[in-house]
């Protein structure tokens, strides 16, 4: 089974240059997440959202990688099941002119 979710956007603190360290800023979230299914083996997908808000609004990370590798941590070591996992940070409003992005994939 594969939980996919998709732009989960909220605002965090996040990144290097000054008005990014007192300034929250939107961030966007897709996620993929497989694992084994059975009838009472199952991953909410409301807990991994409420997880992934909580860690990046405590952390305040600076780096969009140490974001990346912190969420992947913390679900891998919640949910010991996921066999592959994707995760993608976007920050949409950072440059006027696009979206930046990182992502990286895991299999467990």
């Amino acid at each position: 089974m594969t939980i996919h979710i998709e732009n989960l956007s909220f605002e965090v603190i996040i990144g290097l240059l000054d008005f990014e360290r007192t300034t929250p800023q939107r961030v966007i979230i897709t996620l993929e997440a497989t694992y084994a299914y059975s009838d009472n083996n199952f991953i909410n997908y409301a807990d991994i959202v409420l997880l992934i808000e909580e860690k990046l609004q405590l952390e305040k990370y600076a780096l969009l990688e140490n974001a990346l590798l912190g969420i992947k941590t913390l679900l891998h070591t919640k949910y010991p099941k996921i066999r592959h996992l994707y995760i993608k940070i976007s920050k949409p409003d950072i440059i006027d002119t696009c979206t930046v992005s990182l992502s990286k994939t895991w299999n467990f």
